[in-house]
């Protein structure tokens, strides 16, 4: 997994959770934590620190990731701003995951080991997206999703009527942004 990700996840935790609590997560995960934004790690790494932050707050693995999703978009939005100029909403930023925006994470993150996505695009209320990646991580796709909606001062409702976890092949996801009122 590449360093950027565990940056990502120590800047949220270091601005919601306080400077120390970083710390805290890495040695109950017993990691060292220096991590390079284009250094390699491996993919359990990540799931140790999953693990401290699921006993430390008292919630399922699913759902710190799930958090780790929302909270680091708006990072993602800082500094690739690129990537988001252009839409008005979600739905089509959503589409641009294969053709732009994975493309480039290559071209920044070279090694990188990208998921997988396919899109039904035929119903003007529902995009369904399929993901596919062996690391499994449906949750933070999920959260990725919530934070864009969020972006985009939409709400989304999610779906997930297949999943990799439970022995589907693939991961679907049914989604439906609404504009957010006020």
């Amino acid at each position: 997994m590449k360093g950027i990700v565990f940056n990502l996840l120590e800047e949220v935790v270091r601005r919601e959770y306080g400077e120390d609590t970083w710390d805290d997560l890495l040695s109950a995960a017993r990691l060292e934590g220096a991590y390079t934004s284009l250094g390699t790690y491996p993919d359990d790494h990540l799931g140790q620190l999953v693990a401290a932050a699921s006993a430390a707050l008292h919630q399922p693995g699913a759902a710190v990731i799930r958090w780790f999703g929302r909270s680091a978009l708006p990072l993602l939005a800082q500094k690739y701003p690129d990537f988001f100029a252009g839409h008005t909403s979600a739905r089509p930023f959503v589409l641009t995951l294969n053709d732009i925006i994975h493309p480039e994470v290559r071209k920044l993150y070279p090694g990188a080991l990208i998921p997988e996505f396919d899109f039904d695009t035929s119903s003007e209320e529902v995009l369904v997206m399929g993901y596919r990646s062996p690391r499994k991580l449906c949750a933070l796709a999920e959260g990725l999703i919530e934070g864009a909606a969020a972006h985009y001062q939409e709400k989304v409702l999610i779906a997930q009527p297949q999943c990799m976890l439970r022995g589907d092949e693939q991961c679907v996801f049914h989604l439906s942004f609404t504009r957010l009122e006020g």
